[in-house]
């Protein structure tokens, strides 16, 4: 029987891969197919409860003759049974099934996704559909939709006002949609940091520690986003975001944020755990649990001592060392109950950042499921960021989902997990290519930003200067970087969108997938153009030639119509133009060569325009940016 299933290790089917996502606890399966499995006319698969089965565990057992039948310990393994039968139908189909038995249950009761909904791009409710359902097909079972100001609040229609924010009709739809997947939506809303959105506005200005444009991570210039905790007034707003969102999407529990509070100085940090504290204590939360980021206690660990029950701390880390064993032994050594938070590496990236992704969510599973050393936590919670316009499409993200899905499930049988193998279960279980090329030419993609020597956290360096042209290249975070460097990495991209191309993706998300993916190899095109004019004249764009410029802003502006274009098939337009004006900018500056030093983005060149551009408070140095 010839093994139609991308190679991924693990479980076997006489010597051959069993490419099943994730890949099963135990599985005993012969190496030829059932008589009759897979033939017309084969009885509908038996499903029996068995009380034996751990919580959402199942066993499939296929008869000889091609009888399927699935014991379960409840309906949500059920349901993951049927998954894993879907999926073994896209392997094995039209051979049919071997005869054996599959037994699954997953190692964390929490196996959680966060997307960011807020830094420009809104996924409409028919993109969210669809990756529930993948999500779902992999065995996941909490999403989170990370919100600044993309609910639309009743009272607050000035905060969310040109955002195309979600409505609570939109929310209940979801929720609804969720649950009859056996995924819970878990409310989301950040209530300290990262309220910039709001703080930019006249009405909410006086709530924050500091107004305008601040001295932000690594001195960069950042628009103020920090709720003053010791003003009354910001826990009369709070608690109003609070009570109106976890009326709509209810469940046990509620996500506050709490992360990065930039503007608070260090000798008020104890302020951060009396906001926790009345956070915790709010009405409007009780009965819930409350779950808040960890960055701040990484750095003030004094604030462990005094931590208020029904809290459980996500403990975030998007390098691929990452110390989650450490940090989880902290947190479990304090009482504390917590989850661990990588990243899929997209953002900041264009491409992804693959193989960090994969070893990221291989560390904290393998630290989350250490139930041995006392310090196991009770869920993985992998983010999925949108930092800088969200440049990157969606299809970036599905490597960094696919090893947290598969790693959160059962760490042992996917411990394996690589980025070739996570590009071919894509290829069978998301994309639907019977060429076994679109997966493949995306992780090859994701991985462009390893072939460069200056590597830096939580960004890939080769697209650095698009974020930031002021920057050189050459020197700073780009030390080392040279021509050589610049023509390995655009044949590794002419390598994988050759393989793109030849893919004949069946789903419909696979198919719009090919065309995202190429017009992001042409934004990494243009900017080691960019990079390698710059290195000619010493790294700066400003001494670049203004016909090479002129053609750098030809390729850009291509790149910029494809990306409107590619927008409003996933997202929502509320967010297109400020995400277009991160490459806007770029343009201008090849147009013109005039280089803005104190480039930043759009909302600080917004708070610039309207006079309140100069700092107003040092920077915390709390938490640690992501």
């Amino acid at each position: 029987m010839e093994h139609r299933g991308g190679g991924t290790g693990g479980a076997t089917v006489g010597s051959r891969e069993l490419g099943l996502l994730p890949c099963p606890r135990r599985v005993d399966l012969a190496a030829r197919s059932a008589d009759h499995a897979g033939s017309e006319g084969t009885a509908a698969p038996l499903f029996f409860r068995d009380g034996s089965i751990p919580k959402e565990g199942y066993r499939i057992s296929i008869d000889a003759d091609g009888a399927v039948s699935v014991a379960s310990s409840d309906e949500a393994g059920a349901f993951y049974a049927r998954a894993t039968l879907a999926q073994m139908g896209r392997v094995f189909d039209p051979e049919g099934l071997p005869e054996g038995t599959v037994e699954d249950w997953p190692d964390l009761e929490v196996r959680g996704v966060m997307l960011d909904v807020s830094r420009t791009k809104v996924p409409t409710l028919e993109t969210l559909f669809g990756i529930v359902d993948r999500l779902a097909s992999w065995k996941l079972n909490h999403l989170e939709l990370y919100m600044e100001h993309t609910y639309a609040y009743r009272e607050h229609a000035d905060a969310w006002e040109g955002a195309d924010p979600y409505t609570s009709e939109d929310m209940e739809r979801l929720t609804r949609y969720c649950a009859e997947r056996h995924m819970e939506l878990v409310a989301n809303q950040n209530t300290l940091g990262h309220m910039e959105r709001w703080l930019r506005r006249d009405r909410y200005a006086a709530l924050g520690i500091a107004s305008g444009v601040v001295s932000g991570p690594l001195g960069m210039p950042f628009p103020a986003s920090t709720l003053d905790p010791a003003n009354p007034r910001s826990l009369v707003l709070v608690r109003e975001l609070i009570g109106e969102l976890g009326s709509v999407v209810r469940g046990d529990r509620f996500h506050v944020g709490l992360d990065e509070p930039w503007e608070l100085p260090r000798e008020r940090s104890a302020e951060w755990g009396e906001w926790l504290h009345k956070l915790r204590a709010a009405p409007e939360l009780a009965g819930r649990e409350v779950l808040v980021w960890g960055d701040v206690l990484a750095v003030h660990p004094e604030l462990l001592s005094e931590f208020p029950d029904g809290v459980t701390v996500c403990d975030w880390g998007y390098e691929a060392n990452h110390p989650f064993a450490a940090r989880s032994q902290t947190l479990a050594d304090a009482g504390i109950d917590h989850w661990l938070s990588p990243g899929t590496s997209s953002w900041l990236s264009i491409l992804g950042r693959t193989t960090n992704a994969i070893d990221g969510c291989r560390a904290a599973a393998t630290a989350a499921s250490a139930g041995s050393s006392g310090s196991a936590a009770s869920g993985m919670l992998v983010t999925d960021w949108g930092d800088f316009g969200h440049l990157q499409y969606l299809p970036v993200s599905d490597p960094g989902l696919a090893g947290a899905a598969a790693l959160s499930w059962c760490e042992s049988s996917n411990r394996h997990l690589d980025a070739a193998s996570v590009g071919g279960l894509l290829d069978v279980h998301c994309f639907e290519d019977p060429e076994r090329s679109l997966g493949a030419g995306l992780v090859e993609l994701g991985d462009v930003s390893t072939l460069v020597p200056c590597q830096f956290p939580n960004i890939s360096t080769v697209v650095l200067h698009l974020y930031m042209p002021q920057m050189p290249v050459g020197s700073g975070l780009t030390t080392g970087l040279g021509p050589e460097h610049l023509e390995v990495v655009e044949g590794a991209i002419s390598d994988a969108v050759e393989a793109i191309g030849r893919a004949k993706p069946r789903s419909d998300h696979g198919a719009l997938a090919v065309e995202e993916m190429e017009n992001s190899a042409r934004l990494v095109l243009v900017a080691c153009t960019d990079a390698r004019e710059r290195l000619k004249v010493g790294g700066r764009l400003s001494d670049v030639a203004a016909a090479d410029r002129a053609r750098l802003a030809a390729d850009l502006g291509e790149v910029i119509t494809e990306h409107r274009r590619l927008w409003s098939r996933r997202n929502r337009d509320g967010g297109l133009d400020e995400s277009c004006g991160w490459l806007e900018h770029l343009r201008h500056c090849y147009l013109t060569g005039d280089v803005d030093p104190k480039w930043a983005g759009p909302l600080v060149d917004e708070l610039r325009r309207r006079g309140s551009g100069a700092p107003t408070r040092a920077p915390s140095k709390d938490g640690r940016a992501k």
